[in-house]
C-alpha cells in the first residue's frame, strides 16, 4: 500500500471519514511536504494556509458531529493558478496579472468545495497557458519529479509535479492541445481530457478570450483512475445559464471485461513520428490486452488524413486566438504556432502576425471539424477505444536559453518544431473526443510513459474504466525515488 501522501484522494477521504486521520492532520502532512520538497520542483506557487486550516478544523468538527460534506470531505488539494479562488492570486503566468486577486471562485472550485475539499495552494503555469514547458516570468520554472533537469510538461506542469511528488491529493488542469495529457505522461500519473462542452469555464477565462474558448476543457489530474472518475463527476454539467432546461448524463462504460474490449492501437503516424522508447510501452499495453482476450488491431484507423486534421486543429486554434490580434506580447509567444499553421503569404505584407481569419474561413474550418467528428463516430462503431501516445517523447529537457516558441524538439534524432508534438493532443481535441492518460511503465531511459486511451464523444466513462482496469492489473502509479 502506498505511503500516505501518495494515496489516492478517494482513499484519503475514506480514511478521514473513518477517523483514522484528521483533516487538519492531513493538511499538516502536505504543508510539511510543501516546505521540504517544493523548492526542488517549484510546483506550488501560492498558498492560503490560514483559510485552509480554518476549513480543515471545521471539517474535523463537522465529522465529529456526524456531518458528511461529500466525497472529498476534508481532503486538502491544490489547483492550477488560472482557476479563480478567493484569497489567492490568479496570474496566468503573466506579469500584468501578478497582483490579480479574484473576487469570486471559479465554478469548478465551488463544485469541489461543495464536495468537501480544502484548497490550500495554487500551482505553476506557463504564460497564458501556452507551451509544453512550465515557466513564467512570475513564478519561474517547474521541474519534473523524475528528472529535475527536465520539464513536467504544460500547461498544467505545476499541477502534475505537485501530484507526482505527493504535495497534494488531487488537481485540476486545462487541455486543448494536450495540457492535461502530456503532463500526465511526462510525470507518470493520470489525467483525463473530457469531451468538449461537458465542463464549464465560469471563473476560468483570461480577459480578452471570450467566455467559452474553442476546444478547451478542464480536466482532473490524479494518482488514480478512480480519482479521475470522482473528479469528473463533480465537474460535468451544463453552464448555470443552461441548467434550468437540461442536464447531462454520460453513458456508462461500454465494456465490462477485457474480452468485450475492442481496441485499436496507433504507435505513431506517418507524418508525426514517435520515439521507440515511447512506442515500446504503448505496445506493452496492447500486448497485455491481447493476452487478456481483448480484440486488438494495430491497423484500424478512422477515415481521416492526419495532416489535414492537424491543420484543421491549428486553424481553429489560431482563429480562436485572433480575438487578441492587437496583443503583441501575447503573439510573440506563438511563433511556433504561427509558422506551423499560418502561411507567411497569408497576411498583409507577408507578415503572419497580421493574419486575421474571416468568418467564411472559420466556417470552412468548422465544417472540416464536423466531418472529422463524423469519421470518428463511424470508427467508434467498430472499436471502443484507440490506444496511442500522449506525446512523441519522454519528458523533454529544460532549455533555459530559448523560449518555448524558439526551441526545437528532438524525435528519433530529428529536430522539429515544438508545435508538432501537439498533434497527439490536437488530433483528438479538434473532434471533441475524450481521452484518459494512464501510466504505461518506464522507458529504457527510466522515465515514465503514459498511454493515451481515446474514446468516442461522451465516452468519458469508457476511457476511465479502461484506465481503472489497467491500474489494477497492469500498471498503477509509482512515485519517483527521492520524494519519500
Amino acid at each position: 500500500m502506498s505511503a500516505l501522501p501518495f494515496r489516492s484522494a478517494t482513499d484519503l477521504a475514506a480514511l478521514i471519514k473513518k477517523k483514522q486521520i484528521g483533516s487538519e492532520e492531513l493538511l499538516d502532512l502536505y504543508l510539511d511536504r510543501f516546505e521540504k520538497y517544493n523548492p526542488r520542483v517549484n510546483a506550488v506557487i501560492a498558498t492560503d494556509i490560514p483559510a485552509a486550516r480554518r476549513r480543515a478544523k471545521a471539517a474535523d468538527a463537522a465529522l465529529a458531529k456526524g456531518e458528511d460534506w461529500g466525497p472529498l470531505h476534508g481532503v486538502p488539494m491544490t489547483i492550477k493558478d488560472s482557476f479563480d479562488i478567493v484569497g489567492m492570486p490568479s496570474t496566468w503566468g503573466v506579469l500584468e496579472l501578478k497582483d490579480h486577486r479574484p473576487a469570486r471562485n471559479a465554478l469548478a472550485v465551488e463544485r469541489f468545495l461543495d464536495a468537501g475539499a480544502i484548497f490550500f495552494g495554487k500551482t505553476n503555469v506557463p504564460a497564458f497557458l501556452i507551451g509544453w514547458a512550465t515557466h513564467s516570468e512570475v513564478h519561474g520554472t517547474t521541474n519534473n519529479p523524475w528528472d529535475l533537469s527536465r520539464s513536467p510538461g504544460g500547461s498544467s506542469g505545476g499541477s502534475a509535479a505537485a501530484v507526482a511528488t505527493g504535495l497534494t491529493a488531487l488537481e485540476l488542469g486545462v487541455d486543448f492541445g494536450g495540457g492535461v495529457r502530456n503532463v500526465a505522461h511526462y510525470c507518470g500519473i493520470y489525467g483525463h481530457k473530457p469531451t468538449y462542452g461537458i465542463t464549464n469555464w465560469v471563473g476560468h477565462v483570461l480577459p480578452g478570450f471570450g467566455t467559452k474558448p474553442d476546444m478547451s476543457v478542464n480536466g482532473p489530474i490524479a494518482r488514480s483512475a478512480t480519482d479521475l472518475k470522482l473528479a469528473l463527476s463533480l465537474m460535468v454539467g451544463p453552464d448555470p445559464s443552461d441548467a434550468i432546461a437540461w442536464k447531462l448524463t454520460l453513458p456508462p462504460p461500454r465494456v465490462g471485461s477485457w474480452k468485450d474490449l475492442r481496441a485499436a492501437v496507433m504507435l505513431e503516424d506517418a507524418s508525426f513520428e514517435v520515439d521507440t522508447e515511447v512506442q515500446d510501452r504503448i505496445q506493452a499495453v496492447a500486448d497485455f490486452l491481447g493476452k487478456k482476450g481483448a480484440k486488438v488491431s494495430d491497423w484500424a484507423r478512422p477515415a481521416i488524413e492526419s495532416t489535414l486534421a492537424f491543420r484543421t486543429f491549428g486553424g481553429l486554434l489560431m482563429a480562436g486566438l485572433a480575438i487578441r490580434k492587437d496583443d503583441q506580447k501575447f503573439w510573440s509567444r506563438l511563433a511556433h504556432l504561427r509558422s506551423r499553421f499560418m502561411r507567411p503569404d497569408a497576411g498583409e505584407g507577408g507578415n503572419p502576425t497580421e493574419r486575421v481569419f474571416t468568418h467564411a474561413e472559420w466556417l470552412q474550418l468548422d465544417n472540416a471539424r464536423q466531418l472529422l467528428r463524423q469519421a470518428w463516430a463511424d470508427f467508434f462503431k467498430e472499436y471502443d477505444v484507440l490506444l496511442c501516445p500522449a506525446a512523441p517523447t519522454v519528458a523533454v529537457p529544460h532549455d533555459p536559453h530559448h523560449a518555448w516558441h524558439e526551441r526545437r524538439i528532438m524525435i528519433k534524432g530529428k529536430s522539429t518544431s515544438p508545435a508538432d508534438p501537439t498533434f497527439w493532443g490536437g488530433f483528438f481535441s479538434v473532434a471533441y473526443l475524450p481521452a484518459t492518460v494512464a501510466p504505461a511503465g518506464l522507458s529504457k531511459s527510466g522515465l515514465p510513459v503514459g498511454v493515451q486511451i481515446v474514446g468516442p464523444a461522451y465516452g468519458d466513462n469508457t476511457c476511465i474504466a479502461v484506465a481503472q482496469r489497467l491500474e489494477r492489473e497492469f500498471q498503477g502509479f509509482i512515485p519517483a525515488k527521492g520524494w519519500e
